[in-house]
């Protein structure tokens, strides 16, 4: 019994560690130091400009699109000028426009849980967890709603004449980004014709059809 009860201690520990690596590995590396120094660069040179981004500086929605404009500040965007400083900080940022009528499409962010805090109108959200079960708001100014790590979200703007504006958080400084209908659709996806069919139940011509949507 006594050998019993050890067994299970050990098996209880043991899970109980290797959820803790996935956790930890599943998440930006902790860093050691102050921050990340680039490769290339001297310490002695950096100044306050490297803990600057002017990513979010002056930018204008795409009043064209149907989409969200989006624009990040992270790791790795702008390609241009990344924002080298958030290395190994567990953070960035984005700006979301909605000019009247767009939509933020259902995507996920595989490395980083988003807090979308709405500046100016009024913006309706949703995300969908793990048991396919869907939860929606409509978001004031001043209104911050949470976006756990992975899960399908979306936005949308219904309002016809005004323009939303919201900022979006992650807890990561990458947390990268999966928009559904492109990755599933495109036309630069691997992903056969006849695998979109059975899994959709659709027809050969609308999957082609929605291809070209996202060519």
């Amino acid at each position: 019994m006594g050998r019993l009860l050890h067994s299970s201690f050990a098996l209880l520990v043991f899970i109980a560690v290797a959820l803790t690596l996935q956790s930890v590995q599943a998440s930006d590396p902790e860093l050691t130091k102050d921050f990340q120094v680039p490769a290339g660069i001297n310490a002695a040179d950096i100044d306050g400009t490297f803990f600057t981004s002017e990513a979010l500086r002056n930018v204008t929605p795409n009043v064209a699109s149907p989409f969200a404009t989006v624009t990040t500040a992270n790791l790795v965007a702008p390609a241009k000028a990344p924002f080298l400083a958030v290395d190994g900080l567990g953070v960035s940022m984005a700006l979301l426009q909605f000019p009247p009528g767009t939509v933020n499409p259902p995507h996920t962010h595989p490395r980083g849980t988003e807090l979308l805090f709405i500046i100016e109108g009024t913006l309706d959200v949703g995300l969908v967890d793990t048991t396919n079960k869907l939860f929606t708001n409509t978001l004031y100014k001043g209104d911050i709603f949470a976006f756990p790590k992975g899960l399908v979200h979306f936005q949308i703007n219904k309002d016809k004449y005004k323009t939303v504006t919201a900022l979006g958080g992650f807890s990561s400084s990458n947390a990268g980004l999966v928009r559904l209908p492109n990755t599933l659709f495109n036309t630069s996806t691997p992903i056969s014709d006849k695998v979109l069919q059975i899994s959709f139940g659709i027809s050969g011509d609308v999957v082609k059809a929605l291809r070209a949507q996202f060519a």
